[in-house]
């Protein structure tokens, strides 16, 4: 038991030093990293979460504080989801999700159509202020393998980014960097984002 929670408290850390996986590990390996250059600057990368063998991400969810106006403390968006499917996409899944903030409600998954995987994403990010209040991301769209767009339900602060690169594929796991609680202080929760390309 020890042993156990001493290596789930080492993971985050040692993937956070090395800042990214170092590749594929055999059946359940990926292939490739999608990113963007317009992550927010705060918190740390967390572990990954990757979707089980065969399975590719076929939806998304989001985790999303609403605006807590003034003189709240907005967040936005706090976590993500993806729902990965083999066959039937809405009949035969698996939820993985990395680390997420503490505040907000999840919204309902949005689908590719026709069984077809996501393959690339685009994050809206609000820009540093200072004084202000950071939201840092807001929100996520993605791109399926059919060329179909996904929005999700997230908050309209800041810009939506360049797209990543194509998972040749689909997408198979995900990474996000979260800045903890930080009391009275102003909080952004996720902040960036990864995802894992798997080809079979």
């Amino acid at each position: 038991m020890e042993w156990t929670l001493g290596v789930k408290l080492l993971l985050p850390l040692l993937w956070a030093a090395c800042g990214r996986p170092a590749g594929a590990d055999g059946a359940n390996g990926y292939t490739s990293i999608i990113e963007v250059t317009n992550g927010g600057p705060w918190g740390e990368w967390a572990w990954p979460e990757m979707c089980p063998d065969g399975f590719f991400a076929s939806g998304f969810s989001l985790k999303v504080e609403p605006s807590q106006g003034i003189p709240g403390d907005d967040t936005a968006l706090n976590g993500i989801r993806l729902h990965c499917a083999r066959g039937n996409a809405e009949r035969n899944t698996h939820v993985v999700e990395s680390q997420s903030g503490r505040w907000g409600a999840w919204s309902e998954p949005l689908w590719c159509p026709g069984g077809r995987f996501l393959v690339a994403f685009s994050l809206r990010v609000e820009e540093p202020k200072t004084p202000g209040d950071n939201t840092a991301a807001n929100n996520l769209r993605f791109r399926c393998s059919d060329s179909t767009e996904l929005e999700g339900p997230g908050l309209n602060w800041g810009d939506f980014g360049d797209w990543s690169k194509l998972c040749p594929k689909g997408v198979c796991g995900l990474q996000t960097k979260v800045e903890p609680p930080r009391g009275l202080r102003d909080d952004t929760a996720l902040n960036d984002v990864r995802f894992f390309c798997c080809a079979s």
